[in-house]
């Protein structure tokens, strides 16, 4: 009776520690991927057919989630957009009363680096590398990329990229939007932030598993 009763609590244990492991990692990857402001993402993605993941890996790889954000080029905000965008943004999209600080307004900076990226996209079609390097680099250093046989043999697509910084964000974020993608399942909540109810969700169960482990624990004692 005491050696299966020993037994069946080995057996929890290693559940337990399993189970534990696995909520560990699924929690660390909520906090280094979360998914924030899903309610102005979903909205404006949909406004341009934008991929809303895509978007959240964008800016997870820019700021980090940080809405106060601002990069020595005085790149702002979540998506980091800059001043000359953020003044043709706001022209083309009517926003009244325009000033560079409405770029740290969560809505206003994902509305408009949303738009940004369609605009991109009209640019360079369907192309993503394309896409991200204008988005890091400018569109005009890619098209005069594009046009350079050192950097794109087809005159399509970007075999080399000059900048460094730019060849690195390309993988950056697209790693970003598989794990965003395999992570979160194509699932945009709009009114709560997904992650963040995911991480309570993890809490939840881990201290309830701990609370049970507790309980054997004492069983054993007795």
């Amino acid at each position: 009776m005491f050696r299966r009763r020993r037994a069946k609590h080995r057996l929890f244990s290693r559940i337990l520690i399993l189970l534990i492991i696995l909520l560990a990692i699924f929690s660390t990857i909520a906090i280094l991927y979360p998914l924030n402001y899903t309610e102005y993402i979903n909205k404006y993605s949909m406004e341009y057919d934008v991929d809303p993941l895509l978007v959240a890996s964008i800016i997870n790889v820019e700021s980090k989630y940080n809405k106060d954000a601002i990069s020595p080029k005085d790149a702002r905000g979540l998506m980091q957009i800059g001043p000359t965008t953020g003044e043709w943004a706001a022209d083309d999209l009517n926003i009244e009363n325009y000033n560079p600080n409405m770029l740290f307004i969560p809505e206003i900076n994902i509305r408009i680096g949303i738009w940004y990226l369609s605009m991109l996209r009209n640019e360079f079609g369907d192309n993503l590398d394309l896409i991200l390097a204008a988005y890091n680099a400018g569109s005009g250093n890619v098209q005069s990329w594009i046009k350079n046989a050192l950097y794109s043999i087809d005159g399509i697509n970007l075999d080399n990229i000059p900048f460094k910084e730019t060849a690195d964000y390309i993988l950056k974020v697209k790693s970003n939007l598989k794990i965003y993608n395999l992570f979160y399942d194509n699932k945009i909540s709009n009114s709560e932030d997904f992650g963040q109810k995911y991480l309570q969700l993890m809490n939840g169960i881990r201290k309830y598993l701990l609370n049970i482990s507790d309980s054997y624990s004492k069983e054993d004692i007795v």
